[in-house]
């Protein structure tokens, strides 16, 4: 019995690697399909829908979304981050809101390119730009997801933004992430209110709960700081250069 099922375990292994290498001249019928097969799929995931309560008084709500179709090797990205500040009498805003062609090229490595824009959502009460981008998204070791970025405007104005976070599971369901981003930027442009250099550092930290894999609420609190030119233009403007706040959400996937 045992030498049966040995021999049927090689002579599938034999199958799948001749139908695999039918294409290249061996016997296994043409229109036999290859052994392993590139599906496509979609995934839609809102890594923070959140309210934030800012020492500052300017309460907002804020959301990270990403959204992607395809398969393992090619897919197509759609990635939002923006702001409601509340109270203030506009509409909400596109921190960046980008088209993205993905290639993986590596384990766990992506390489992304495509066009964003920055400004009001179907309104003009905002700056508006728009500009072509070119980033990195994975995981490093130990688990620390990473998105690092680079944008070029349609004025040549280049800058570039770093993002990481990492879970720290302290039971099946409650989990600890720690956040940061970083955004620096090579000229001034100042109806953005960035300046050239370091812009800012943002340090956020998230207690979350999944009540299932695609729900999970949260509670944290993040420290964020401008620097150099960024800071100056803050300064100008009566706004403040450092600020610690609250915030309470929900991370949803679809």
């Amino acid at each position: 019995m045992k030498t049966k099922l040995y021999f049927t375990g090689i002579s599938l292994a034999f199958v799948m690697t001749t139908a695999a290498h039918a294409e290249d001249g061996y016997d296994a019928p043409k229109d036999w399909p290859a052994p392993t097969m590139e599906h496509n799929m979609g995934m839609a995931l809102f890594d923070r829908l959140e309210y934030s309560v800012p020492d500052n008084g300017e309460e907002a709500v804020v959301w990270d979304f990403q959204g992607w179709y395809g398969g393992d090797i090619n897919r197509v990205y759609l990635k939002s981050e923006g702001e409601n500040v509340q109270g203030d009498g506009e509409d909400a805003e596109f921190e960046s809101l980008e088209l993205l062609y993905s290639r993986l090229v590596a384990d766990f490595w992506e390489l992304q390119g495509g066009i964003g824009y920055q400004g009001g959502v179907f309104s003009d009460d905002h700056a508006e730009r728009t500009y072509g981008v070119v980033g990195l998204q994975g995981v490093m070791p130990y688990g620390i997801e990473t998105d690092v970025a680079m944008q070029v405007s349609e004025d040549g104005d280049v800058a570039a933004s770093f993002e990481g976070e990492y879970d720290l599971r302290l039971t099946q369901r409650l989990y600890l992430q720690p956040r940061t981003e970083i955004a620096v930027a090579a000229s001034e442009v100042e109806e953005f209110g960035v300046g050239e250099g370091l812009n800012s550092v943002r340090v956020g930290m998230r207690l979350g709960y999944e009540v299932t894999r695609r729900f999970a609420p949260y509670v944290g609190a993040y420290w964020v700081k401008e620097y150099g030119d960024t800071a100056d233009l803050s300064r100008a403007g009566g706004n403040n250069t450092e600020d610690t706040g609250v915030v309470a959400g929900v991370r949803l996937m679809f």
